[in-house]
């Protein structure tokens, strides 16, 4: 039950952090204000409002007795009412006169009026209105063959303290709101370019010098976070330059190699160092690219759409069916995206004779789908291909011109542009490879 409830607690409460502490904020004010509020009509609004219509109802039942009094001249006593008790008072003749009315519940002064006139002058003796007039109401009182009609200021039964307490509650809530919309606002950006730039550097692409801003905490979090970026660029750098320098250490000794294996007369012995040198060469080469594809490149905005068709033209194959929507950018390196999906097209039409490319896009991710119809890998398998210079001894390992770094090298390229690649049986029994980029 508690977990449940717990769930459903965090269901509706907001995501981000401005909208939480907003809430923080903002939860006090409005259950305070609703306290004193209600405090406020309860014990002031409402009890004074009743107060004072009770004093006007019983002036008026005074001066009905009254001027039922035979002693008293009847228009000097409508004058004084009219003049010291703000009164304007008429009597009509009238038998048919009607006494239903709009009952307005909702109405705080046509409740308390109601309840006032009906314990003096009973049930179907009055009548009254409030919204005929701005400022006055107007109320009947049976009386003999007519009724009094008596047009009374809404002021006699309304506390003007009412609008001057609602100002000065809620003006300055609302300015305290605002006020800290705009603190919460600058406490929270900071967050949210820390985010910015770990997505960024997340993605390889190059960040200018942060610079950490905020509370204590938040400006020490982006410190480490700068600390390590630097740490993992520097090391990146490192081993570019090892790399470098094993490349030109390793061409040196193989083209002396070459050179050797010239002067060799067996003509057998001769081809299979050849054979053996040259798939040294390649596998340096593909190594090299493995491990300085992702930070070599600058990003840029290019089109997707237009970068998959162009190299699937290069093929001039017409086993390969491709699928693509008009027009779908994104921002990477683009040479390193090309290189990937080569590789990919490259294995496919190695093991089969038909290859599907799709290419589609929802509202955060683009998704690149790439099957055959080749003998596919086993599900047990799929992680392994991934690992540099990993060979299966099964259906598309068997070739020897291949050194184990395609795939590990389209993997590298997906997961430093942020996205992901996985592996799976395809629509024709192969393998189906899915590529997902965020938008």
């Amino acid at each position: 039950m508690f977990y449940g409830l717990n769930k459903f607690v965090k269901n509706i409460l907001p995501k981000r952090l401005f909208y939480r502490a907003l809430l923080i904020v903002a939860i006090p004010v409005i259950v305070l204000q609703i306290v004193v509020t209600f405090v406020f009509f309860d014990s002031l609004w409402i009890k004074t409002n009743k107060g004072m219509t009770r004093a006007l109802v019983n002036e008026i039942n005074t001066f009905i007795e009254v001027y039922s009094d035979e002693k008293y001249n009847k228009d000097e006593i409508t004058n004084l009412f009219s003049v010291y008790q703000d009164l304007n008072i008429e009597y009509v003749q009238d038998d048919s006169f009607n006494y239903s009315y709009d009952e307005r519940w909702f109405s705080p002064i046509d409740r308390t009026l109601r309840r006032e006139l009906k314990s003096k002058f009973g049930n179907n003796n009055f009548w009254f209105n409030t919204i005929n007039y701005k400022e006055l109401i107007d109320l009947r009182v049976k009386y003999q063959n007519g009724y009094f009609k008596f047009l009374v200021p809404k002021d006699r039964v309304t506390s003007s303290s009412a609008r001057i307490f609602a100002l000065w509650i809620t003006v300055p809530a609302i300015i305290m709101v605002f006020i800290s919309l705009i603190f919460l606002k600058n406490q929270t950006r900071p967050i949210t370019n820390l985010a910015k730039v770990a997505e960024k550097f997340g993605k390889g692409e190059e960040i200018e010098e942060f610079k950490p801003s905020g509370a204590a905490e938040i400006r020490q979090a982006g410190y480490e976070f700068d600390k390590m970026r630097k740490r993992i660029v520097r090391h990146l750098k490192q081993r570019s330059e090892m790399l470098s320098g094993i490349s030109h250490d390793l061409r040196t000794p193989l083209t002396r190699m070459k050179l050797q294996v010239a002067f060799i007369k067996d003509e057998k012995l001769a081809i299979k160092l050849t054979e053996d040198i040259d798939e040294m060469e390649k596998m340096l080469n593909e190594y090299l690219q493995f491990t300085s594809s992702s930070f070599l490149e600058k990003n840029e905005q290019f089109c997707l759409s237009d970068l998959i068709d162009e190299t699937i033209r290069k093929y001039n194959n017409n086993n390969i069916h491709l699928k693509l929507p008009a027009k779908i950018n994104i921002n990477g390196r683009k040479n390193l995206i090309k290189r990937c999906i080569n590789n990919l097209i490259d294995n496919a039409i190695k093991y089969g004779d038909k290859v599907n490319v799709e290419l589609s896009k929802s509202t955060n991710n683009i998704f690149i789908k790439i099957e055959d119809n080749g003998p596919g890998i086993p599900h047990e398998e799929y992680e392994n291909v991934f690992k540099p210079f990993y060979k299966i001894d099964k259906g598309r390992a068997g070739s020897k011109s291949s050194v184990g770094l395609g795939l590990s090298i389209a993997s590298d390229i997906i997961r430093s542009h942020g996205g992901n690649i996985k592996l799976e049986k395809s629509t024709m029994n192969g393998l189906g490879v899915k590529i997902f980029l965020p938008v």
